[in-house]
Protein backbone atom coordinates (compact mmCIF):
# COMPACT_ATOMS: atom_id res chain seq x y z
CA UNK A 1 0.00 0.00 0.00
CA UNK A 2 1.37 3.35 -0.83
CA UNK A 3 1.81 6.19 1.66
CA UNK A 4 -0.33 9.74 1.23
CA UNK A 5 0.69 12.16 -0.88
CA UNK A 6 3.19 14.29 0.89
CA UNK A 7 3.62 11.93 3.88
CA UNK A 8 7.46 11.55 3.26
CA UNK A 9 8.80 14.56 3.02
CA UNK A 10 12.03 15.90 4.11
CA UNK A 11 12.91 14.80 7.60
CA UNK A 12 13.01 18.51 9.11
CA UNK A 13 9.56 19.55 8.39
CA UNK A 14 6.84 19.22 11.71
CA UNK A 15 4.07 16.74 11.61
CA UNK A 16 1.66 19.68 11.56
CA UNK A 17 3.54 21.53 8.90
CA UNK A 18 3.91 18.20 6.47
CA UNK A 19 -0.03 17.62 6.92
CA UNK A 20 -1.08 21.37 5.85
CA UNK A 21 0.94 20.72 3.05
CA UNK A 22 -1.14 17.63 2.39
CA UNK A 23 -4.42 19.15 2.95
CA UNK A 24 -3.57 22.29 0.52
CA UNK A 25 -2.59 19.61 -2.07
CA UNK A 26 -5.67 17.47 -1.84
CA UNK A 27 -7.89 20.77 -2.14
CA UNK A 28 -5.97 21.84 -5.05
CA UNK A 29 -6.48 18.25 -6.89
CA UNK A 30 -10.42 18.13 -5.52
CA UNK A 31 -10.78 21.66 -7.10
CA UNK A 32 -8.81 20.22 -10.07
CA UNK A 33 -11.83 17.68 -10.59
CA UNK A 34 -14.53 19.53 -9.55
CA UNK A 35 -13.39 22.36 -12.05
CA UNK A 36 -13.12 19.38 -15.05
CA UNK A 37 -16.75 18.01 -14.05
CA UNK A 38 -17.71 21.69 -14.51
CA UNK A 39 -16.71 22.06 -17.66
CA UNK A 40 -18.47 18.61 -18.58
CA UNK A 41 -21.54 19.52 -17.11
CA UNK A 42 -21.81 22.62 -19.02
CA UNK A 43 -21.34 21.01 -22.49
CA UNK A 44 -24.00 18.58 -21.65
CA UNK A 45 -25.99 21.44 -20.61
CA UNK A 46 -25.71 22.82 -23.82
CA UNK A 47 -26.32 19.77 -25.63
CA UNK A 48 -29.35 19.37 -24.26
CA UNK A 49 -30.62 22.66 -24.83
CA UNK A 50 -29.80 22.36 -28.50
CA UNK A 51 -31.18 19.37 -28.77
CA UNK A 52 -34.36 20.53 -27.29
CA UNK A 53 -34.10 24.08 -29.57
CA UNK A 54 -33.84 21.34 -32.58
CA UNK A 55 -36.63 19.34 -31.33
CA UNK A 56 -39.17 22.35 -30.80
CA UNK A 57 -37.92 23.89 -34.33
CA UNK A 58 -38.69 20.35 -35.86
CA UNK A 59 -41.81 19.89 -34.33
CA UNK A 60 -43.40 23.63 -36.03
CA UNK A 61 -42.13 22.74 -39.11
CA UNK A 62 -43.70 19.16 -38.96
CA UNK A 63 -47.45 20.65 -38.04
CA UNK A 64 -47.30 23.29 -40.42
Amino acid sequence: MLPPLGCCGSGDDSGRGSWRRHQERKLRMLQFWRDGVERQLAAVNASISTLERQMERDAGTAGG
